[in-house]
């Protein structure tokens, strides 16, 4: 699961990038950034759906928060370059099923109003606690422009209603689906690093001044002190935590792989360093939460009865997604499509 929409990130869905301007190495099979802002860029066709083509120009840019995120998190050239050639492959790919949902839905008169995308970028806000103004302000100081941010919420809703209208009804979740999904996790536990962190979180809004920040930053080194000091963890976590998910289950959601944790840097680089029991100093993750965090010293895999909810929904969106892989399979044999990536 992505540890990112645990600890309450509702942008993290939609891709925020978080510089506009991002270099890449010259392996990449796209040039982009400073080293060929000089070069003469030849716009060509990468794909093309139907009657409509895509741009070399639109896949570049579409790619920009996904390149931030691979330079962020993978400081090697070589994993940089594999890496990127991977994403823009997977991109592409992305983009054609927008295409043939596209299709899709002028065949189906289905359309996505500005009323809807204001609604839906509001829904959004009211998750982060923000206002939509705010929700705005940050995908530009991020740097996505509106239209940006717009569009691929237009995106996110049109695939809803095709997904309500041609995919929602082919799906159904046993009990033996779910126990599957346990299985299927139980499985991934043992074959990687298995970590329980246990987490004090207090929240950020996304516009937090530097004054705000410092403050919760001193809250935070203050219980981070008392747990040090021989304080019950747990009892600061029910007391101090704004985390309400978690508040009962002493700010555990359970033992999970550390990989699960890499999109989120600062939690993923402090759990690689914090010993089982240590304390940590407050852990910032920028415009979320600052964190106190501890590791049990024994991660304990929970059981069937305490995540069957979980694991149902996580059936559930697995059987999802192949119903709808199925659907644009059965689209795309209508329309033409040729990959030229």
């Amino acid at each position: 699961m992505n540890a990112r929409k645990k600890l309450f990130s509702a942008l993290a869905t939609f891709a925020l990038a978080a510089s506009a301007r991002i270099p890449v190495s010259s392996s990449s099979p796209l040039p982009f950034g400073e080293a060929t802002a000089n070069a003469a860029i030849v716009e060509r066709v990468v794909a093309v759906v139907g009657e409509r083509p895509i741009f070399l120009t639109e896949l570049r840019h579409r790619a920009r928060p996904f390149l931030f995120r691979i330079l962020a998190t993978t400081p090697n050239p070589a994993q940089q370059a594999a890496a990127e050639t991977e994403m823009f492959r997977d991109l592409l790919n992305k983009m054609i099923d927008e295409r043939l949902e596209d299709v899709a839905a002028d065949k189906g008169h289905l359309a996505v109003s500005s009323d809807e995308v204001d609604t839906a970028i509001k829904n959004v806000a009211e998750r982060a606690r923000l206002s939509s103004k705010e929700l705005v302000a940050e995908a530009k100081r991020q740097g996505l422009t509106e239209q940006d941010y717009r569009d691929e919420i237009r995106r996110q809703v049109l695939e809803g209603k095709l997904v309500q209208l041609r995919v929602r009804g082919r799906v159904r979740v046993t009990e033996q689906d779910a126990r599957a999904a346990y299985a299927h996790f139980v499985t991934e536990l043992g074959t990687q690093s298995v970590v329980e962190p246990r987490i004090l979180a207090l929240r950020l809004g996304q516009a937090a001044t530097p004054q705000i920040i410092e403050q919760r930053t001193v809250e935070a080194k203050a219980l981070a002190e008392r747990a040090r000091a021989g304080e019950d963890f747990c009892k600061l976590v029910t007391a101090y935590s704004e985390d309400a998910a978690t508040k009962a289950t002493c700010g555990s959601r359970g033992a999970q792989p550390m990989a699960a944790y890499e999109g989120v840097p600062p939690l993923f680089a402090a759990l690689q360093t914090l010993k089982a029991s240590e304390v940590s100093d407050p852990v910032l993750v920028p415009g979320e939460a600052i964190l106190v965090i501890t590791i049990a010293a024994d991660p304990k895999v929970p059981t069937y009865d305490d995540v069957k909810d979980a694991m149902t929904e996580r059936a559930y969106g697995e059987s999802m997604e192949r119903q709808r892989k199925l659907w644009l399979t059965e689209v795309r044999q209508g329309v033409y499509v040729d990959v030229r990536l």
